[in-house]
Parts: structure tokens; C-alpha cells; sequence
């Protein structure tokens, strides 16, 4: 018959261990699946922000897999072996991406350039789509027959907070007045619309989805030069995360098989000729 002691000391090792498991098994820090870190076990947690717009995304629902970063965010996550059940979207707004700390998705896929700066805090998959900047006028604006940067040089112009839209401006023209800063593309807009600004700089895709549908009576004044090494969008990750190769290698596979194109030219495709201003 077994000693008492022992038997205790049996019971007290099975409950440290039920303990251990238990513990292990309710951690908050994420879970893993083939290998893959990911914030919820089982499942591809992706973010963007709201209102999510076109052509990025199509009727603000990144999870319809439609627009070209919503097409390309199921077309990666079928490469990382997960079906269009096992992705979940959240809100992360953009300026706020690129902070540091921890983050609440896997990765963050909206139109987020890759910058050396924002690269301190968090890290980027490879460039999926080389960016071009664009001004936005009504044909009524006193920069409407402006065909230089030069041009700009005396106008009110303005982007949404956080971009490298905004950088731009400062970067390419230099202009005289203080560039105005909004929320978002919305307020932008808005502001435009309005008449206090002469014209607002997003990405070129951007500004054919706002001058063919969005506001009346718009245009696309011109496109900023490409110069040197291109500006890219990239999928955000938090520091650290090793999801970044997988990532790297499943976008690898798309350019390769050609899908990459197959995808940009289907919801961007049509969006080219704007004049650049020099």
C-alpha cells in the first residue's frame, strides 16, 4: 500500500502541472499555427483603417476580398494556407499604425508607405505596389491650368495627417503657405469642395477614384516626378514579428506567378495618364 507522504506528494505534483498546462494554454500573447506567430491561433488577423476606400477596398468592406489590397490581402492569406473563413479584420487607424508597441493584428495592409522613419518602430513586408503622388483641383481652382511645381508655389494645398502625401508637398514644391492637414482623405475633400484649399495631394489611385466619382467638377492637376528609388506601400507588422518572411514569401510567389498584376491590373489598371508636373 502506498505511503501517505507519497501519495501527497504525487497529488501535489499533479496539480502543479494541471497549474503549468493551464497557464500555458490561456497565455494572451497569441497563439501559433503551422509554425506561424499569430495574435489568435487558427486564424489571419488583418487591419485597416475606416472608412476603408476604393480602390483599396470596394463599398468600405475589406472583408468582401475586393479592391486591390483587399483581393491582395485574401490572395496572401491563401498562400499562408488560411481560407477566406479564417481572416479576420480590425480597425487600426492609419496614423496610428506606425506607432510603436504591441499591436492587435498580424498585419496592417493601408497604403502605407514604407519610410526609414516608421521603420524604426515597426517592420514592412517588401514593397507590393510603387507609389506616385497626385495634386486634386476642381476645374474651377486658380491652379487648375498650373502645368509645374513652380505653379504650386503660391497654393494652398493639403493631405491627410500622417501621409507621405504630406511630405510631398514640402519635398516637391515648397510652396509659400503652410500646407493644411486633415483627419483623413474625407475631411480633405471636404475642404475642397468648401474652397478653403486650392488642392489636395493623395496617391495617384487615389485621386482618379476622387476625381471620376467622388467630387464633382475635379481633376487631376498632375502627378509628382518619380525620382530616385520609388516610393512603396508595404505591409505593416510589429516589430519584431517573424510573419514578415512568410509574408515576403507568399508576395514573392504572386509576382512570380504573375497573380500579383493579375490583381493590380483588374482594380488599377485603367487609372494612368495624368501629366507630371516638373
Amino acid at each position: 500500500m502506498p505511503h501517505p507522504r507519497r501519495l501527497a506528494w504525487l497529488a501535489l505534483l499533479t496539480t502543479a502541472m494541471f497549474a503549468l498546462a493551464s497557464c500555458a494554454g490561456s497565455s494572451g500573447g497569441g497563439g501559433s499555427t503551422g509554425g506561424l506567430r499569430l495574435v489568435k491561433a487558427g486564424e489571419l488577423t488583418i487591419a485597416t483603417d475606416s472608412p476603408a476606400y476604393p480602390p483599396w477596398f470596394a463599398d468600405g468592406k475589406p472583408a468582401n476580398g475586393k479592391g486591390f489590397e483587399g483581393a491582395l490581402a485574401y490572395a496572401i492569406a491563401a498562400r499562408l494556407g488560411f481560407g477566406a473563413d479564417k481572416l479576420h479584420w480590425v480597425t487600426e487607424p492609419f496614423a496610428s499604425s506606425f506607432a510603436p508597441g504591441a499591436k492587435n493584428f498580424d498585419f496592417d495592409i493601408n497604403q502605407i508607405s514604407i519610410t526609414p522613419e516608421r521603420a524604426q518602430a515597426v517592420d514592412f513586408s517588401t514593397g507590393y505596389y510603387d507609389v506616385t503622388q497626385a495634386v486634386v483641383a476642381l476645374k474651377t481652382s486658380r491652379i487648375a491650368d498650373v502645368t509645374t511645381l513652380r505653379g504650386l508655389k503660391d497654393a494652398k494645398l493639403g493631405a491627410p495627417v500622417g501621409t507621405t502625401s504630406l511630405d510631398a508637398i514640402t519635398r516637391n514644391v515648397a510652396p509659400v503657405q503652410e500646407p493644411a492637414v486633415f483627419n483623413d482623405v474625407n475631411d480633405a475633400k471636404t475642404a475642397l469642395e468648401n474652397g478653403p484649399i486650392d488642392g489636395i495631394v493623395v496617391d495617384l489611385p487615389t485621386a482618379f477614384q476622387l476625381t471620376s466619382s467622388d467630387i464633382d467638377n475635379s481633376f487631376i492637376v498632375g502627378q509628382f516626378p518619380s525620382t530616385g528609388t520609388p516610393e512603396q506601400f508595404g505591409m505593416l507588422f510589429e516589430k519584431g514579428n517573424p510573419l514578415v518572411a512568410k509574408v515576403n514569401d507568399a508576395l514573392a510567389q504572386l509576382k512570380a506567378s504573375g497573380e500579383l498584376k493579375q490583381i493590380t491590373d483588374q482594380w488599377l489598371g485603367s487609372q494612368a495618364g495624368a501629366p507630371v508636373l516638373r
